[in-house]
């Protein structure tokens, strides 16, 4: 059950990055410059006061986190992000290989 809603999750981040990689790439043909959206911009047009949050949250735990793994992630294209998260929990909750010879009842 639980590994159905992760991997529902992974397939709807999924698609996100799809729709933003379409996204920019109508921005591409429109324009004629080639500008992916930051996931440090949508996240900042979303909810501003929770990257505020999480932000104070990291560097009271941990303050090398945040210059070294999480401003880099939030430097990336949206799709890439978005996609790269999907991925990781697909493949992480994949179905379980059947055992040969054994019944799984």
């Amino acid at each position: 059950m639980i590994r159905g809603f992760f991997r529902l999750i992974g397939l709807l981040l999924l698609a996100g990055g799809f729709i933003f990689m379409v996204y920019d790439g109508a921005r591409y043909v429109a324009d004629q410059s080639l500008r992916f959206t930051r996931f440090g911009q949508f996240w900042n047009d979303i909810h501003q006061s929770s990257q505020q949050a999480f932000r104070i949250w990291v560097e009271g735990h941990a303050p090398w986190l945040w210059n070294s793994v999480i401003r880099i992630i939030l430097d990336q294209p949206v799709f890439a992000v978005l996609g790269i998260a999907g991925i990781l929990l697909m493949l992480l909750f994949r179905p379980r290989k059947p055992l040969i010879g054994y019944a799984r009842d």
